[in-house]
């Protein structure tokens, strides 16, 4: 991923949950997330894996990005989600809303525009997997659709939706979210609705409560954005020194602190050296069994493994099937 920072297990329970018929050992296969995990409130996790989950998810459930979305409530997001129910007005809460990217969890560069006397909620800029790019956008739109749904305690009747790319075959699904006129193969993704509804007040309306969870969500921002540096720093190194990869005492060095030190922040950070190496061989050994047609010994050269069958083992562990399996 091009993007990797920290956010909480809600989404990956919700998939487990929504899915429930499968196997949740398959369907977390290769993120590093254990069902340990999942009874932990405070564990943290990077994007980067949540979205490995999602992978494994949309491999089969085709329209789960829009499935989740209609489950995504405001509740789900935390501090975040109680701040906007107490918001003044639904603009009130939207605005808010924006300023906390790494808290509302989205891979999209969020922004409100007015066209006359429609409103629309715009999500751009996406640069992340793109064979997630449909999951994504889908389960963006559809959350933030809920999230209006419940801060007016009603549907928000849409006016219209946009999405950038082509009609799917499970369109008909898209009525649950989107009952309106939908535009595919659009400029951006939006959904857009009357301007004047921006002025809604909101009926969980409190301001002392609203000030003190402002400064609950600014904590969090401090917290998620400062841990994000960090991983984001390792992940530089490693990957620019991938197949060779430092151990972590010489990737300690590198970031001048000693070991010990390095460990422990990414653990408070929810991750560790192996998770993010494994992380990034495994998108780079994806990269090579995707888009070359080397045979599985060569690839195995390539990430630095002198034996085929050491990578092998690898790249089960971290996809939960064989090389030759994943291309297939």
């Amino acid at each position: 991923m091009l993007h990797s920072r920290l956010t909480t297990l809600h989404c990956v329970s919700l998939i487990l949950q929504t899915l429930d018929g499968h196997d949740p050992d398959a369907l977390l296969a290769g993120s590093g997330i254990s069902r340990d995990d999942l009874k932990r409130p405070d564990c943290r996790i990077t994007t980067a894996q949540e979205m490995h989950v999602c992978a494994n998810a949309v491999a089969v459930h085709h329209d789960l990005g829009l499935e989740l979305g209609r489950r995504m409530h405001v509740s789900s997001y935390g501090v975040l989600g109680y701040t906007l129910l107490s918001s003044a007005t639904l603009g009130d809460a939207l605005c808010l809303a924006l300023e906390y990217p790494a808290l509302l969890g989205t891979f999209f560069e969020l922004s409100l525009q007015r066209e006359g006397d429609v409103a629309w909620l715009q999500a751009v800029g996406y640069r992340d997997l793109p064979e997630l790019t449909v999951f994504n956008t889908e389960f963006c739109l559809a959350s933030l659709k809920l999230i209006c749904d419940d801060l007016i305690g009603r549907p928000l009747p849409l006016i219209g939706a946009r999405f950038q790319y082509p009609r799917p075959a499970y369109e008909a699904q898209y009525d649950y979210s989107f009952a309106c006129e939908r535009q595919f193969g659009a400029m951006t993704n939006a959904i857009g609705f009357e301007a004047r509804l921006l002025d809604q007040p909101l009926p969980l309306a409190d301001p002392v409560t609203h000030l003190d969870m402002r400064a609950q969500c600014r904590q969090q921002n401090i917290e998620f954005v400062s841990r994000q540096a960090l991983i984001t720093r390792v992940r530089q190194l490693l990957s620019a020194q991938l197949p060779e990869a430092p151990s972590l005492e010489a990737l300690a060095r590198q970031m001048h602190c000693s070991p010990r030190t390095l460990r422990r922040h990414l653990h408070e950070a929810g991750s560790g050296y192996q998770a993010l190496l494994d992380e990034l061989r495994f998108a780079r050994a994806r990269q090579l069994l995707e888009q070359e047609r080397l045979p599985v010994y060569r690839v195995a050269e390539a990430m630095g493994y002198s034996e085929t069958a050491s990578f092998r083992h690898a790249f089960q562990r971290w996809s939960g099937m064989s090389p030759r399996r994943f291309r297939a």
